[in-house]
């Protein structure tokens, strides 16, 4: 469990969309208030689908082989089905010319509502899911997995946590490196995503398998 969800966890803080936008919001007026309400409901939600599945499973790993454990697995077979089949879709594609979203110019202009409400829309949630269902292993009754589970949440966050940090304790040297980041993971986009979505489905989809046929 504790490998899968690092991997997943990295997967998830090196999202370009989601990162894209954070920086957008925090080169904005009262940016870092801005930042920190997006990274506070985004620590929500991943804690209320952690929270959620331990409440299913009673804080007990599911037996192993049995129709609730298979489930899982199953769910996370299909995840990882998914991210291949959208990853080599994408290669396939090749890369296209890309325009910034429409929304991302009105990032300046939101409220912090409206921010924290960027933090829910903008998770990952395929890949949030995938964590969830990892989770249902989570034996709450070891100190160690409470470690893990807080530190899968803090992983999944950590490049929000550090832009966070780096623009308010350094606000003027932020304003430039945050946008050479933005213009790198712009240009990089489309390989990141590819990169992402194969490289995770291909590991769900083995370690799937593996507990479905051991």
């Amino acid at each position: 469990m504790v490998l899968d969800l690092v991997v997943i966890g990295l997967a998830i803080t090196v999202g370009p969309l989601h990162n894209t936008a954070f920086i957008l919001l925090l080169s904005g007026p009262k940016g870092v208030r801005k930042g920190l309400a997006f990274i506070l409901a985004w620590l929500a939600c991943l804690v209320l689908v952690i929270a959620g599945v331990v409440l299913v499973t009673g804080g007990e790993p599911l037996v192993h082989k049995s129709a609730p454990s298979t489930a899982a697995l199953a769910v996370k077979l299909s995840l990882g089905f998914g991210m291949v089949f959208y990853g080599e879709r994408k290669r396939r594609r090749g890369r296209r010319p890309r325009q910034s979203p429409k929304w991302f110019a009105r990032l300046d202009n939101i409220s912090l509502w409206s921010a924290a409400g960027l933090g829910i829309l903008l998770q990952p949630w395929g890949i949030v899911a995938a964590g969830g269902a990892t989770a249902v292993q989570a034996n709450m009754s070891s100190l160690a997995t409470y470690l893990a589970l807080i530190g899968y949440v803090l992983l999944a966050t950590s490049s929000l946590l550090v832009m966070e940090l780096y623009a308010t304790f350094r606000p003027t040297a932020a304003a430039t490196g945050l946008s050479d980041l933005r213009s790198w993971i712009e240009g990089h986009q489309d390989q990141a995503i590819v990169s992402l979505s194969l490289g995770l489905g291909l590991w769900l989809v083995g370690q799937s398998l593996y507990g479905l046929v051991s």
